[in-house]
């Protein structure tokens, strides 16, 4: 028998063995953000849905040939992945280029934002780094400062583009990570006196339009046809919706334009109007299923590497979609969120897609075991 016809089987084998399930409700989200793109252009499949459908399916392939690189070998890589990211963050700051926030860098015609794409990078560098002493529970401060590094080093460069939100889903990423590798409750503890020991002086380094946010959020009343509009006319679409909604492409307040932002952080909002509430209820369900794959595959690793890369990964995706969630229902401020796999983005999107090829190579990868050094 040849190597390739060996290579061929090998390939066709672990096809077989893919999580099916993780890729249907891959499609089933990323057709939901198409159908959802269509209405918000009012019947049209031009501009937004006919973009997420391309990168859907780019998405969609390179899931799959992540999924189907051996575990190992983003173990290996994790730390090189790392810092290729970490230098696009840097060239953001010489040749960044967006609307208000200095967040992408073009190529051609193509935009990356590469604080989207760090997500993939911080997490293969943690799992990697707490391979290594994972039965240690952290007990010594100093094995804390890598990590801590790891974490910070590209929160800096994501705070100054200005993408807050972004960052602190990061760190918050970072920090469960951190948890699931042992971290003690005593630091935990420390971590949170002394951010709220912070708060005046954070406060006060916010820009003009972040305190406003944060201001809004406390009473969005306050400001109903300024700053507080976005809010009130979210909270206005969902309520309207009802148990079963107002029909697709039937919204009153989508499709009289009184959403702002609808194809990007306010689509969920979109969905709830003409879905009704039994329809966020099924995507519920599917973010749910997503979410429990990811347990499922973190359990059954052998590995460490594999086990917090899972965790890290579940988190991740739960964060976008709850923040982004809870932000149109005025339950927390107003960031720059996008709903995983629906609204429109590029960058998010394949970030997305890249996470659960990731989630599918550690199920694919589940019985090896990883090098115990560095």
């Amino acid at each position: 028998m040849s190597a390739a016809h060996t290579r061929r089987r090998l390939i066709v084998q672990k096809l077989v063995q893919l999580n099916w399930g993780l890729i249907g409700l891959a499609l089933f989200l990323g057709g939901t953000g198409i159908a959802m793109l269509y209405s918000v252009a009012g019947g049209e499949f031009q501009p937004w849905a006919q973009g997420h459908l391309v990168r859907l399916a780019i998405g969609l392939g390179l899931m799959l040939l992540i999924a189907l690189i051996d575990i190992r070998r983003w173990y290996q890589s994790a730390y090189l992945l790392y810092a290729a990211l970490l230098v696009l963050l840097v060239l953001v700051e010489l040749l960044g280029d967006g609307n208000g926030a200095n967040r992408w860098i073009r190529f051609g015609g193509l935009s990356l934002q590469p604080s989207e794409l760090m997500r993939l990078g911080m997490l293969l560098a943690l799992a990697r780094y707490f391979h290594t002493c994972f039965g240690d529970k952290l007990s010594h401060p100093l094995r804390l400062l890598p990590p801590l590094a790891l974490i910070l080093v590209p929160l800096v460069f994501i705070v100054r583009q200005p993408d807050l939100g972004t960052a602190v889903l990061l760190a918050m990423t970072g920090g469960a990570v951190l948890f699931a590798a042992g971290l003690g409750w005593r630091y935990i503890g420390g971590v949170v006196l002394g951010l709220g020991a912070a708060l005046p002086v954070l406060w006060t380094q916010l820009r003009d339009y972040q305190r406003e946010r944060i201001l809004i959020f406390l009473e969005p009343e306050r400001d109903p046809l300024g700053a507080g509009y976005h809010i009130l006319q979210s909270k206005i679409a969902i309520g309207s919706g009802g148990l079963f909604g107002r029909g697709f492409l039937q919204g009153s307040q989508s499709q009289l334009d009184f959403l702002p932002e609808q194809q990007t952080d306010f689509i969920f909002t979109m969905f709830a109007e003409e879905m009704g509430f039994l329809g966020c209820l099924t995507l519920l369900l599917a973010y749910g299923g997503i979410l429990g794959f990811a347990l499922m595959i973190g359990v059954s690793a052998r590995s460490a590497f594999g086990r917090l890369l899972a965790c890290g990964i579940g988190f991740s995706i739960f964060c976008y979609m709850f923040v982004n969630m809870a932000m149109v229902m005025g339950l927390v401020p107003v960031v720059g969120m996008p709903l995983p796999m629906i609204s429109y983005g590029g960058s998010s999107l394949i970030t997305v897609m890249a996470l659960m090829g990731l989630l599918m190579s550690i199920h694919l990868g589940r019985g090896f075991e990883m090098p115990s050094r560095r």
